[in-house]
């Protein structure tokens, strides 16, 4: 095992020390700093497990690991924004937690232990300020953060690319969330004012400056609890599978990402059903979205960005029919605010977060009349995050 220097905290991990002490006491080991950020998707919406095209972007707002070696045969396990902590053995990190939040990081313990990794006893103390089931990727965050002060303590000498693909095979087969690769990769790949275009088939990845100018994305949460997009978000990964079985009866392709809108207007009558055609379609013309939007970004064009992403929350809507009320409303209030250029649905559908981009003098404004008219026609009372665009994971020094 690799030796490593104390390193200093930042502001934001060092509030998190008193804490840690009062979790796990005092020992004469050096405490380690990393951070990971949660993560937007700008457009390119449930198109990952199609391998397909997305275009997210990493936020400022993410999650801290404070982690130390506890010369002990125990891991220990805590975090600031859940209840729920636990010691573990270390021959017991194979075994999943019920649906308790660790099994995240030891999922990913696990995969290190899977290339015959041995594992020291540790006390690790997460800490974070992505808003809880709101679809900003805290789960990927975890994982990130995990991996990489893993990697980085015991010099294990794995790429990004390695820890993205454990931290996705962690979730996937330890957690059981069937998940695509986007939200690692772009927690891993992040850059500061830039949007990451991802072929999440190839792995193929381009980072494309997003100069924002007078603009600011802000978040808004629709603060409806999400009880249908666990088995919806299923119900669409076999939808899709079963529109590419109709498909290959004459073509031969390994996803739906593959398709242009040209040949897939040519033989979508092969697929008998019409809400299998509607899913497959949105997802061949997100994907057309996508690369518009790229193009925009970099012609900093932001109007035209804008109106892809009203095209495609329509599509979501529509076709993919994965919005709900709650995040239409707030889509379709974003229209009647002057200085709005764009907004949609972010995540998995069903509650969630849209994403908005909006001039920086208007947020004041549009953050009282969506309020207002939000809570006039849903009951539910929204949250507003004003992100900026940040890195990805690191270690905090």
């Amino acid at each position: 095992m690799t030796q490593k220097k104390r390193i200093r905290t930042t502001e934001f991990s060092s509030d998190n020390k008193g804490e840690f002490v009062v979790r796990f006491g005092l020992n004469n080991s050096p405490l380690f700093s990393y951070f990971a950020p949660g993560r937007v998707n700008l457009i390119g919406e449930h198109t990952d497990y199609n391998g397909g095209l997305v275009l997210p972007c990493a936020l400022d707002m993410g999650t801290t690991l404070l982690i130390r070696f506890n010369q002990s045969h125990r891991v220990r396990f805590a975090s600031t924004n859940f209840h729920f902590s636990a010691t573990i053995d270390r021959t017991d990190l194979t075994k999943k937690q019920g649906h308790e939040w660790i099994n995240y990081p030891i999922g990913v313990m696990n995969q290190f232990l899977d290339k015959l990794i041995p594992l020291a006893g540790m006390d690790l103390l997460y800490s974070g300020n992505i808003p809880y089931g709101a679809g900003l990727s805290s789960s990927a965050s975890i994982e990130m953060v995990t991996a990489f002060a893993l990697n980085d303590l015991y010099g294990t000498g794995w790429t990004m690319i390695d820890m993205i693909k454990a931290s996705k095979k962690a979730e996937n087969e330890f957690v059981g969330v069937n998940c695509g690769i986007m939200d690692q990769f772009i927690v891993g790949m992040g850059q500061h004012n830039h949007a990451l275009f991802l072929n999440c088939d190839s792995l193929d990845f381009e980072l494309v400056p997003f100069d924002l100018k007078s603009h600011l994305l802000i978040i808004t949460n629709t603060n409806k609890k999400r009880g249908l997009a666990d088995s919806k978000y299923n119900e669409r990964v076999e939808e899709c599978k079963k529109s590419l079985q109709y498909l290959n009866t004459i073509l031969s392709l390994n996803n739906l990402g593959e398709l242009n809108l040209e040949t897939f207007s040519k033989y979508e009558t092969l697929i008998p059903d019409a809400t299998l055609r509607k899913r497959a379609r949105h997802v061949v013309s997100e994907n057309r979205r996508v690369v518009e939007a790229k193009k925009a970004l970099k012609m900093n064009d932001l109007d035209y960005f804008g109106k892809l992403m009203y095209a495609s929350h329509d599509s979501l809507r529509f076709d993919y029919e994965v919005t709900g009320n709650e995040l239409d409303v707030l889509v379709d209030e974003s229209k009647c605010i002057e200085g709005v250029l764009g907004s949609r649905m972010t995540g998995a559908g069903f509650g969630g977060c849209t994403v908005t981009l909006i001039m920086k003098d208007k947020i004041k404004h549009f953050i009282s009349e969506v309020s207002k008219a939000y809570i006039r026609k849903t009951g539910l009372i929204p949250e507003f995050y004003p992100v900026q665009i940040g890195n990805g994971v690191r270690s905090i020094d």
